[in-house]
């Protein structure tokens, strides 16, 4: 699977691409979906290429692991001092890596968890703690950090006032979740495995911001809460925040692997899309499921015609057109049938232009198209052939 790279604005961008496949046209052929995450990023950007995509990545996060931070140390050591009634997991790895680096520093750590409840947030928590020798003894079906606060406040673990909680955290420190805690009268001990910071490289997330604003992507892909607060972040310190949320509440998809990942652009007023289950392979049939329908399908001059991101469907062929004729493309596809003016066309045109510009455009979009979907209306303008 070929990877290339392309300049953008004066930079370099990776982008993902896939062979143009035979037969009717791949889901997501035509649109270009953004990856923000840092780790498997490789593997959702196949799973999007497969599907057809122009996959461009902006990692916006980078994970730095604890296992020398002396505020592990400290974490751990608290968690030693005394027995620990109950263990929250929140993920696989980090929860792995806890393991590990207790291992290393010679710290009992597994011996003393074995008389503990230990929770796993999912799947891939409750396969760590079983692979560190420990049994877990629940989890929610949602996978949700949510659910295991309120499993624990609903009593079903029994009272927790004065009862020793450990919790795993992911990057993300969990105020409102450590605190509730805390409410209750336990005693909770946040154990800080790994942390969310900036990449060293900060260049694609800033291209990204800006691709975004100009509606140079389709969608936007986050599998984690700090990646969403960190493209919003890197937004303000450019100056952007408001024309990111307005471009991903006017037409840029923003979809999250799930709800706690969706909770920084909640709070942001950004729309977003969320599989069912918090799996990659969801969150890319998702995406899949989300963007084409949008476009609705035309019937134009005896053809079907269904305008992308950056190609045009042409009764099942896939033309990639450049900015100029897209723009007349999408202006006339947003209206069909009705007559648009050249002043009317120019205005989509990026840097605007004049007459001869939309002419020109028409003319390429035309040769393009291959067939006569865009008709000339003498005197008016231009309108598809509906």
């Amino acid at each position: 699977m070929p990877a290339t790279r392309t300049t953008h604005h004066g930079e370099v961008t990776d982008i993902l691409t896939v062979p143009e496949a035979t037969g009717e046209p791949l889901p997501l052929a035509g649109y270009t979906v953004a990856v923000t995450a840092a780790r498997r990023r490789e593997e959702l950007g196949v799973l999007l290429a497969r599907r057809g995509a122009r996959v461009v990545y902006a990692p916006a996060i980078r994970i730095v692991p604890l296992a020398d931070d002396a505020e592990l140390v400290a974490a751990t050591r608290r968690v030693l001092e005394r027995p620990v009634d109950l263990v929250v997991a929140t993920t696989g790895v980090g929860f792995r890596g806890w393991l590990e680096a207790a291992d290393a520093w010679d710290l009992p750590l597994v011996d003393h968890l074995r008389g503990a409840r230990v929770l796993a947030r999912g799947p891939k928590a409750r396969g760590a703690i079983r692979g560190g020798g420990l049994v877990d003894a629940w989890s929610p079906a949602s996978e949700s950090s949510a659910e295991v606060l309120e499993h624990l406040l609903s009593g079903a673990e029994g009272p927790l006032a004065g009862r020793r909680v450990a919790v795993q955290l992911h990057g993300d420190p969990l105020p409102d979740f450590v605190e509730a805690l805390r409410a209750t009268g336990a005693e909770v001990l946040p154990v800080p495995v790994y942390r969310w910071v900036l990449p060293e490289d900060v260049a694609p997330v800033r291209r990204l911001v800006g691709t975004v604003v100009a509606r140079g992507v389709d969608a936007v892909t986050f599998t984690s809460a700090p990646a969403a607060a960190s493209l919003l972040t890197v937004a303000d310190e450019l100056g952007q925040r408001q024309e990111l949320v307005s471009a991903f509440t006017g037409g840029v998809l923003a979809v999250a692997v799930g709800p706690v990942t969706a909770a920084p652009l909640d709070a942001a007023g950004i729309p977003s899309a969320q599989p069912e289950r918090s799996r990659l392979g969801a969150l890319a049939r998702e995406v899949v499921a989300r963007l084409p329908e949008r476009d609705p399908l035309l019937r134009v001059g005896g053809h079907d015609l269904q305008v992308r991101g950056h190609a045009a469907v042409v009764d099942g062929r896939v033309v990639e057109l450049a900015p100029g004729p897209m723009a007349v493309l999408r202006a006339l596809a947003a209206r069909p049938g009705a007559v648009l003016s050249r002043p009317e066309l120019v205005q989509g045109l990026a840097g605007g232009g004049d007459g001869h510009a939309v002419e020109m455009a028409v003319t390429r979009l035309r040769a393009a198209l291959g067939a006569p979907l865009v008709e000339t209306v003498v005197k008016r303008g231009y309108r598809l052939r509906v």
